[in-house]
């Protein structure tokens, strides 16, 4: 399932976040959608370990999961509105959407152990994707000075995610997960 999972996600990145940052790179109406939804994404999967897993350590990231990820959203439609700037649906968060839901259903069909490394191995793939997406497309493109200083300002805890999913794959290895 690892594979299945990085694969996916590695695809993501190439097809969709490379394509942005090879063309003009994608405007904030679409940087808004893009980051609603990568943020939807990961709440829904939060939402699913927290009511699946029986691991004290995954359900405590998964709530943290839905707790940041929430507080971004909110932070991200404030600003839009604000702002005065309707999301525009596009390739990438069409394709993240779908990547989510995939995801869930692959999900849904797990238990225990192969649930939570699953999810876990998921959220460390979709962290980096992430990341790189801020990082090399998102940031860099973003033409408004507060939609940018928002990315900027959640790049730190997207870090932090990420460190923390590596520990408990980390954790799930050594176990047997």
């Amino acid at each position: 399932m690892k594979l299945i999972n990085v694969g996916f996600f590695g695809a993501l990145a190439l097809t969709s976040f490379t394509a942005l940052a090879q063309s003009a790179g994608p405007t904030d109406p679409q940087i808004a959608a893009i980051v609603v939804t990568a943020n939807q994404v990961d709440i829904d999967a939060g939402k699913l370990a927290e009511s699946t897993t029986r691991s004290k350590d995954v359900k405590a990231f998964a709530q943290r999961m839905i707790t940041d990820h929430s507080g971004v959203n909110k932070a991200a439609v404030d600003l839009v509105h604000k702002l005065g700037v309707t999301p525009e649906d596009n390739p990438t968060s069409q394709s993240l959407k779908q990547g989510g839901d995939t995801n869930l259903a692959n999900l849904k069909k797990l238990e225990g152990k192969r649930f939570d490394q699953t999810y876990i191995d998921h959220e460390v793939t979709y962290h980096e994707t992430v990341l790189d997406a801020l990082d090399k497309t998102l940031i860099p493109s973003a033409q408004n000075a507060e939609l940018k200083a928002l990315l900027v300002k959640v790049r730190p805890a997207f870090v932090a995610h990420l460190e923390h999913a590596r520990h408990l794959q980390a954790e799930l290895d050594k176990s047997g997960g």
